[in-house]
């Protein structure tokens, strides 16, 4: 946290450099003359259906809100914000109110705005007029409430930009995202199928209203995507060409100005490309401000590959004479692999152990359907099967994924895991069925019910419950440490009995004990945590670093 106030302070500086690009951005509006600029009217059927012409907005009874819109640009923007329009100012106020508890001074608020205007000052050139129009239009139905921060479509354009902020300036666990892909003598029928986690962590509130997203655009090719109220960019989603595109966060710098978001650049690949040629050529034109990998699946090449950009460079990474591909968060590459950050990451953070983990599963499993990618989304052991504790990052399933989703381009078929996590139904639908089928009269569901892949057991266990008391206990051992109170040893000892094997829950008695100068109590603690799996080797560092404290303190 001092870090990101060291870096907003700095940057808030540089804006009195930069004030009348910002000062131009924030009076900047897309041009959308040549739409149609017509509001909807929107009719509630129910606490949970919404129609608009064409265009609906139902909640299904697995919890998954299902969103169908078509037009130009503009219309699509005001028909998904009209629909969604209560959903809508309640992620904002949650998104925001998340910000408000990260940095709770109003001083700090200040430099923060400051610092998003002067970053953000020319992100509108970098994001295609027709965006811009989509994203205008959903924020016309955006809270007033924020207008502090930015003005409505700027707050809006903004925030599209989160995900690529947010692992740039402190590489936050938002984004440690694991995805696959197999095919050929891999997969149970030959066709590809991919699957991936999108561990994008805001709250659990940011993940309450998931929506499936389905588009139908005058340019362009009908495509459905997993998204939240507000969010026009594509995270995870397939196209009626059966292409499809997920992202995966990996080592950055920190950039000095916003450019192409990499949730927009993915957009714009699954609304204008049918192959893998078409999204690389996409993908070159395109400058982007952080380091990702784009995992492109394609129906019509029956092969997935990574698009791999960085604000320098972009590389195409394929396996040669393999039916497989992994991807967490590093680069694999020729022209990134090597570099100093990447090789860092590899050796530093958790996603090396979650490559090896996802290859592992692949070994043990010969044919991939969907039911057995389903397994590995939501599978919580390490390496050998290791018990890692519930919650750690070097597990697939981190217990945290905004969603879980399965791809089977050649048939159409996509599958989005309900909450919580991707622990929920993973959910079944049929583009061909939605977009060449659908009767805009009939406002039922557009899942295929006989496709469905059941909840996991894991939700009817002690362990899951256990795991929920312990996330409760984990906030108030936070609370605890940062206000230096006293903490009884039954409390520390039920925290721990509800998460045994995780690491955390030793480390932050040790550091508790260490406050109160308890030290070899410290010590039995940190010792303990050491046999444990340690998410990163920053962590473990910090842990033998306290060790050494001590021995010097009990000398």
């Amino acid at each position: 946290m001092k870090n990101l106030i060291k870096l907003i302070s700095f940057f808030s500086f540089l804006l009195m450099l930069a004030s009348c690009g910002t000062s131009k951005s924030m009076r900047h509006l897309p041009e959308i003359s040549q739409y149609n600029a017509t509001k909807p009217v929107v009719t509630k059927q129910s606490d949970s259906v919404f129609v608009s012409g064409k265009n609906s907005l139902l909640k299904n009874k697995q919890g998954i809100w299902e969103l169908y819109v078509e037009g130009d640009p503009l219309e699509i923007g005001l028909n998904s914000g009209a629909l969604s329009d209560s959903l809508l100012k309640n992620q904002e106020h949650i998104f925001f109110s998340k910000i408000k508890d990260i940095v709770p001074s109003k001083f700090q608020q200040k430099l923060l705005r400051n610092f998003l205007k002067w970053y953000n000052r020319k992100l509108y050139l970098n994001v295609a007029e027709e965006y811009q129009s989509e994203i205008f239009g959903v924020s016309q139905y955006t809270s007033h409430n924020f207008d502090n921060i930015a003005p409505q479509y700027q707050r809006s354009l903004y925030l599209h930009g989160a995900h690529d902020i947010g692992h740039a300036l402190q590489d936050l666990a938002l984004v440690g995202c694991s995805s696959f892909a197999a095919w050929g003598e891999k997969s149970e029928d030959g066709n590809l199928i991919l699957g991936r986690n999108f561990d994008f962590y805001v709250n659990d509130a940011f993940a309450e209203n998931k929506i499936v997203a389905f588009i139908n655009p005058k340019k362009g090719h009908q495509f459905m995507m997993v998204t939240w109220p507000g969010m026009i960019g594509s995270v995870s989603g397939m196209n009626e060409e059966g292409l499809t595109v997920t992202i995966n966060a990996s080592k950055s710098k920190i950039p000095l100005i916003a450019k192409t978001p990499i949730s927009i650049l993915t957009r714009e690949i699954l609304q204008h490309a049918k192959n893998i040629d078409e999204a690389i050529a996409i993908a070159k034109k395109s400058e982007v401000f952080v380091s990702e990998s784009i995992m492109v699946g394609s129906a019509n090449d029956n092969k997935a590959i990574l698009i791999e950009v960085s604000p320098k460079k972009m590389d195409v990474y394929e396996v040669p004479n393999s039916d497989e591909l992994f991807c967490s968060n590093h680069f694999q590459g020729e022209d990134l692999k090597n570099e100093k950050r990447n090789q860092s990451q590899i050796t530093n953070s958790h996603s090396e152990y979650r490559f090896e983990r996802m290859q592992e599963l692949f070994a043990e499993n010969p044919k991939i359907n969907p039911k057995i990618a389903s397994e590995i989304l939501r599978n919580k052991d390490g390496l050998q099967n290791k018990a890692l504790g519930y919650g750690n990052e070097k597990a697939l399933n981190q217990l945290m994924a905004h969603h879980g989703v399965i791809f089977k381009p050649k048939e159409k078929l996509v599958w989005v895991s309900a909450n919580p996590y991707q622990l929920g139904e993973f959910v079944c639908y049929n583009l061909d069925a939605i977009f060449k089928e659908r009767k805009a009269k009939s406002i039922v569901s557009f899942q295929q019910e006989n496709l469905n892949i059941a909840k996991d057991p894991f939700l009817e266990t002690i362990q899951y419950k256990n795991y929920q008391k312990f996330r409760i206990e984990d906030d108030k051992i936070d609370s605890h440490l940062k206000n230096k109170d006293v903490i009884s040893p039954e409390f520390i000892q039920h925290y721990q009995s509800l998460n045994p094997d995780y690491w955390v829950v030793y480390y932050k008695a040790g550091l508790y004990f260490y406050q109160k100068k308890e030290y070899l109590l410290s010590q039995a603690n940190f010792e303990k945590a050491l046999t444990k799996e340690i998410t990163t080797v920053p962590d473990k560092t910090a842990i033998e670093k306290y060790l050494k404290k001590i021995k010097r303190k009990l000398q």
